[in-house]
Formats: structure tokens, C-alpha cells, sequence
């Protein structure tokens, strides 16, 4: 009979014996990988963090399980674990784990693994899901859980080399039969089940598998870490899973676990990937550069110039340019006769040849191709960049696909998407804003890129017999494209890491009139500002700016540039159909001009909105500076380009605006366009006569300054005028 003492001591001996047994556990995971797609890089940096033992079976075999994305199958992974098992069915401490590749990664290495595993008691451990995958009619059978995933998922599983090679040797599978039916089949035999101590990770504390689980999970990021939390469950796994559609959302999970970008450190891996260019520029990768204007776009001349800016060995590219637009022909004919001899070789396909714009982008990846170039750096006419080293940037980045973030100015959208809908459209991720506006810097995997795109010659090259396919019914090609990605599990990234330039906004752009940008300022008013502002208009508003005064509190300050008096004088010519300088004058409420002019009213070019808002932004500022303690509203009925000439009217007789105030804006060049002309403040008897292009006079309105507009001898003078606040 055994005394108390003598049971506590066994029982201490079977304690100590079991931590000694424990202690020799060893850890191998297998995975099956015929291909090193992105997925299975990644997978293999996850490994590779946490050191652990990993063999990799099938590398370079053709696949023949079928398409396991979309169909059963799969059967030939249990075929190649087979022999790869074998060798181990003896080794009695040796722990097999059994994971896919390309859409897995690690967050822990093996002795956390092994300790998850310890506490299941288990022989054997399956993955769990929340569906029955094949064979939705065996669901019945399945034991019946509390809380946690019902369905055995084969894409995870872990147990003693014994147990594991029984279980893929137990009966003959096709390669082409479904993996996951026949580990489900053998999970529901009792019998089997029992003999094997099989267990599944119903909450996921070993194998996460997230499809179906998506809104349980939430990326944490704090300090120095960022982990996924299953907050239904409270665990954190070991390994995640991005089985059946959940894959973008693995995508956006791996750029940041493991170790892949964290608040005190930002990206992660963006210096392990990261490649920089040799000094000798002579040795710099042979680019593509493709340039694709598929539909009239604002800001077009702007655009294809910074294009040619980059920062790059001209002889080390090539120039590729599709124009479809025929609206541009002539700008983008002209343009590339003038810059292609620059390039090492060129090629234009203009409007006239009808190229549809999926075979223009495939047109495209051929010359990339033909020429074995190292990459193709295709650029849409939206795509303002403006810094000249973007390309050599992404080059250094180091990945087969990525994008530059461009951001619609003042706006939240972006070339990129965080997420697709399952309608193939746009979706937000979690982290899109932080990303967007540059609130997290980093090299992120997302579901769409778009506008300007950079890719690897190489890996163009062993895409031959699936090339890259802009082609579809129902989207556009862009979106086409990515589609095509994602569903071949191809990584598309954008880098923030830097700014680049931005997007351009052409879903308001029409060719109604003669210069068509002048239109833009709602839409696109970073690059309006550029166009048509005076390059020194910012410079009065600094404190220490003093504004010019030529006659008394008449204030002359520069407002918009050449280029803007050029067009709006080509807009109103255009349009015709100057007023006839006498009273009567339909376009007034009233129909009575007390000092008619002849003129042409912004209204009538169908300007007057965005002029209105010039008066607002850039006018109402310096009449603050100028006449303190009023503020304009902003208001004004009358905004109007007048013509002075001998043959018309050459002069204006002395009168009172109706305004508070009122600015005038010269359109033309004293001595050059014109001879005589000028402004006279009659009660001052003070003179302007030499006026500055662009440049604008601000004055009061009523009672003081009585004026007249000083006779034209030759040539012909263009001012602007805005009766504000009347």
C-alpha cells in the first residue's frame, strides 16, 4: 500500500519527467509552395523572423490540384507531404506543423507555438472555421461546440510526427480530390478522431483563420508593437490564415505584422526591401517610360512637362506614348517631337489609330519586353509629379508593382484604394486616412492602384504565358488590371514614404471652351493657383510686405499671371459679341448702364462662378490688409473685361463705380500692346498710366474716387473689372 509521501513523490517524478519530455519537443513546419510568389515572400520573412524550421515542399512542381480558389481541390498537397512526413513518423519529440504559404504568416516563433499546442492535450489540432467547406451536408456531424469555429480548415494543423503521417497516409487522395474533405473526413470518424486525439482550434489561440472572422479581429498598434487581437475570443494567434476572400484583408494585416511597421519605428520592412541605385548613373536600370492620355485632361501641357523633368538618365529610357485623346492632338504631337530625340528610343501612337485603351497599356508591356527593359514606368494624365526624383524613389523601393501616393489636393482621395468592395469598387480600409494623409509613412500593400504605376521588367517577363490583362466587360481598365492582380495573388503597392506630386482632378473637364484649365479652380485649384496666380500674389500678404500706392488709397498689388490675362483675353474674344458702348444694355436689371463700356461679362463666357470665388480667396485678403476694419462680402453683379480702341471706344469719361470697392486688373502691356490709355483719379489729379500686367488696382468705389479711363492712341488695352460689395 502506498503511503501519502510515496504518491507525492510519484507524482512529482511524473510532473518533472513530463517537463523533461516537454522541454525536448522540437518544432518543424512544412508548407507547400511550387511557386515564390509575394505571398510566399512574405511567409517566409514571417518564418524567418522568429527562426523558425521550415521546409518547403513542391518549390518548382507543376501544380496539379486545380484551382483551390474558386473549386475544390487540393488533394495534391497531401500527396507531396506524403514522403516529406515519412521521414519523421518516428521521431517521437518531433512536433509537424502543417501550414499554406501564401497567404499565412507567423507572428510568434516555436516555443509560444509549442506551449498553445501543450495546452490543448491534445495529439493532433486543426484550424477552425466558421464554414463547412466542401461539403456543406456533412455540417450535422460535426461535434457541437460552445463558443468558437464549428469546421475543421485544413490550411492549418499541427501535431506528433506519428499522428501526422498517419493522417496523410491513411488512405490514397487524387491530386485533383479536395485536401480539406479528407482530413474532414477523417475528423468525423469518432473513431479516428479519438485514436488520434484530435482536437480543432475552436477560438483560434494557435491557427487564426479569417475569412468569415474579419469583424472579430482588430489591429492594435501601440508604441513599438503591433499585433492582432480576436476580440470575440480574446486570443492572439500564432498564425494567420487569409483563407477564401479574406486575403486583401491578410494584405492590409501584413503591413504590420509581424514586425513589419509600428509607431515609434514606422516601416519596418521598408529597409529590408529597400534597394539603392549605384552612383554611376551609366549603370542605372533601363526604364519605360509610358505615357497614356486616354481622355481630354486638364492641365495636360503642366503635366507631360513634369513628366519629362524626372530625374533620370535620359539615355537609360525609353518613351512610350498613347495619346487617344484627340482634343490634344496637337499639344501632345508637338510635345513629343520636342522631347522624344532625348530619350535612348521613342514610339507615339496618336488618336487617329483608334487603339483601345486595354491593348495601348498590353502595346505597352510588349516594348518593355522587346527592349528587356528593367522597368515599365507607365504614367496616366492625371498624374502630377512634381518631384523629379519619384521614379529613381520607387526604383530603390524594390518591389515588382508600386504605385507613388498621389492625393486630389485639399482632398481625401487618393490613387489608391485600402479595400475592395465585393463589387469590385471601392472600399475603405481601417487605415486609408492615416495613410493618406501621411499620418503613417510606409510601403503599404492595398487592393488598387491607379494613374502612375511602376513595374518590374523581370517579373513582366515571367508573366508571359498570364500577362497582365487591363481587359474586362464591366470595369475600367485600371480597376481591370488590378482585379487581375488580386486574383493571382500578385502585391500591389503604394509608397508614402516620400511626396511625389498629386492628382489631377478631370471628372468636371470639358473642351466648351478655348482654354479649358481656366475653368478648373474648383477642381483643381493647387494647379490653377500654379497657372494663373501672379507668382509673387502669396508674397502680400507677409506682414512685412508693403503694397503699393501710386495715388491715394488707390493700392496696387500683383493678382494673376501672363498667362491668365492671355487666355481670358482669348476667352472673350472668342466669345464676341462686344457690348455696344451705349446706355441700353439688356444683361443689367434695369437694362440701363449709366457709363457704358464695351465689354463682355464674365457671366457671359460662363466664368462668373469661378471669378466670384477669386474675389473671395485671393481679392477679399489684400482688401483686409489694405482697408482694415471692413470685410468684404464678396459680393459682385459687375465682373466684366473691357476693350479700349482708336476704331471703338478709346476712352471713359469721369464717373463713380457702383461699389464699395473696385478692382481693376490689367490684361495688356502699355507701350507694347497699346499706346496712351491709363486710369486718372480726378479729385487727386493723380495719374496711372504705366500699368503692370496682372497686376490690379484696388480702390473705393463711391465719393472719393471719381475717375476716367485715359484715351488709347494705338493698339488695344484689356482690363479687368469687378464691382464688389455695390
Amino acid at each position: 500500500m502506498m503511503t501519502t509521501a510515496s504518491i507525492l513523490l510519484l507524482m512529482l517524478c511524473s510532473i518533472v519527467c513530463l517537463s523533461v519530455a516537454e522541454e525536448n519537443l522540437k518544432l518543424k513546419v512544412v508548407t507547400i509552395a511550387t511557386d515564390e510568389t509575394d505571398g510566399y515572400l512574405r511567409f517566409m520573412r514571417s518564418a524567418k523572423l522568429f527562426n523558425l524550421d521550415v521546409e518547403v515542399v513542391g518549390m518548382g512542381v507543376a501544380w496539379k490540384g486545380g484551382d483551390i480558389v474558386r473549386y475544390p481541390g487540393g488533394g495534391h498537397k497531401v500527396n507531396l507531404l506524403k514522403p516529406v512526413v515519412e521521414k519523421w513518423k518516428d521521431e517521437k519529440n518531433l512536433i509537424v506543423m502543417f501550414v499554406d504559404s501564401y497567404d499565412v504568416v507567423f507572428t510568434t516563433g516555436a516555443d509560444s507555438i509549442l506551449s498553445k499546442f501543450k495546452d490543448f492535450n491534445a495529439r493532433v489540432v486543426f484550424s477552425a472555421e466558421g464554414f463547412c467547406w466542401p461539403d456543406s451536408s456533412l455540417a450535422s456531424q460535426y461535434p457541437r461546440v460552445g463558443l468558437g469555429k464549428r469546421f475543421l480548415n485544413s490550411g492549418g494543423f499541427m501535431g506528433y510526427a506519428s499522428e501526422m503521417h498517419s493522417l496523410v497516409s491513411h488512405h490514397e487522395v487524387k491530386d485533383i480530390d479536395d485536401d480539406q474533405l479528407y482530413y474532414t473526413k477523417l475528423y468525423l470518424d469518432k473513431e479516428i478522431r479519438e485514436d488520434m486525439s484530435m482536437r480543432l482550434d475552436h477560438r483560434a489561440h494557435i491557427f487564426q483563420n479569417l475569412n468569415g472572422a474579419v469583424d472579430e479581429i482588430e489591429l492594435r498598434v501601440n508604441g513599438s508593437t503591433s499585433y492582432a487581437y480576436n476580440t470575440i475570443y480574446d486570443t492572439t494567434a500564432t498564425v494567420y490564415h487569409g483563407n477564401g476572400p479574406s486575403k486583401k484583408f491578410l494584405n492590409n494585416l501584413g503591413n504590420y505584422i509581424p514586425s513589419a511597421w509600428n509607431e515609434e519605428d514606422g516601416c519596418l520592412v521598408c529597409g529590408e526591401w529597400r534597394k539603392e541605385l549605384p552612383q554611376d548613373k551609366g549603370t542605372w536600370p533601363m526604364v519605360v517610360l509610358a505615357v497614356f492620355i486616354e481622355k481630354p485632361s486638364p492641365f495636360l501641357a503642366e503635366m507631360l512637362e513634369r513628366a519629362t523633368q524626372l530625374d533620370y538618365p535620359k539615355n537609360r529610357m525609353s518613351l512610350f506614348v498613347h495619346n487617344a485623346a484627340a482634343y490634344h492632338e496637337v499639344l501632345v504631337g508637338a510635345w513629343f517631337e520636342l522631347v522624344s530625340g532625348d530619350y535612348s528610343s521613342s514610339q507615339y501612337i496618336s488618336s487617329d489609330t483608334s487603339l483601345t485603351e486595354e491593348r495601348a497599356y498590353s502595346t505597352a508591356v510588349e516594348a518593355c519586353l522587346e527592349k528587356s527593359c528593367d522597368y515599365l514606368f507607365t504614367v496616366d494624365s492625371l498624374a502630377m509629379l512634381t518631384q523629379p526624383y519619384t521614379l529613381q524613389r520607387l526604383i530603390e523601393v524594390n518591389r515588382n508593382v508600386v504605385s507613388p501616393m498621389l492625393v486630389r489636393p485639399y482632398r481625401l482621395y487618393s490613387n489608391f484604394w485600402g479595400d475592395v468592395a465585393s463589387n469590385g469598387f471601392y472600399a475603405r480600409s481601417h487605415d486609408y486616412n492615416h495613410i493618406a494623409e501621411k499620418q503613417r509613412l510606409g510601403v503599404w500593400n492595398v487592393a488598387f492602384i491607379s494613374v502612375a504605376v511602376l513595374m518590374s521588367g523581370q517579373w513582366l517577363a515571367g508573366l508571359q504565358q498570364d500577362p497582365p490583362s487591363w481587359r474586362s466587360k464591366e470595369l475600367d481598365a485600371d480597376m481591370a488590371l488590378c482585379e487581375w492582380m488580386r486574383e493571382r495573388g500578385h502585391f500591389m503597392y503604394v509608397s508614402n514614404l516620400e511626396e511625389y506630386g498629386h492628382l489631377l482632378n478631370g471628372d468636371n473637364f470639358n473642351t466648351d471652351h478655348v482654354n479649358n484649365d481656366m475653368y478648373m479652380l474648383f477642381d483643381n485649384r493647387l494647379d490653377w493657383e500654379k497657372k494663373y496666380l501672379h507668382e509673387n500674389w502669396s508674397k502680400t500678404l507677409d506682414e512685412e510686405y508693403v503694397v503699393e500706392m501710386p495715388c491715394p488709397d488707390v493700392y496696387w498689388y500683383p493678382m494673376i499671371s501672363e498667362t491668365f490675362a492671355k487666355e481670358l483675353i482669348e476667352e472673350m474674344e472668342h466669345h464676341g459679341g462686344w457690348s455696344s458702348g451705349n446706355n441700353k444694355d439688356e444683361r443689367l436689371d434695369g437694362g440701363y448702364e449709366n457709363v457704358p463700356t464695351r465689354d463682355i461679362h464674365m457671366k457671359q463666357i460662363g466664368f462668373e462662378p469661378q471669378w466670384l470665388e477669386v474675389i473671395k480667396t485671393y481679392v477679399a485678403p489684400i482688401q483686409q490688409k489694405v482697408f482694415p476694419g471692413y470685410f468684404t462680402r464678396s459680393q459682385a453683379f459687375m465682373n466684366f473685361v473691357v476693350k479700349y480702341w482708336p476704331a471703338g471706344q478709346d476712352r471713359l469719361r469721369p464717373h463713380h463705380d457702383a461699389s464699395t470697392f473696385t478692382i481693376n486688373v490689367a490684361l495688356s502691356r502699355p507701350g507694347i500692346d497699346y499706346e496712351g490709355g491709363g486710369c486718372r483719379f480726378v479729385r487727386y489729379n493723380c495719374s496711372v498710366t504705366q500699368t503692370r500686367l496682372g497686376w490690379a488696382f484696388m480702390h473705393p468705389g463711391r465719393l472719393t474716387h471719381f475717375h476716367e479711363g485715359l484715351i488709347v492712341t494705338k493698339g488695344t488695352r484689356y482690363i479687368m473689372v469687378s464691382f464688389i460689395d455695390p
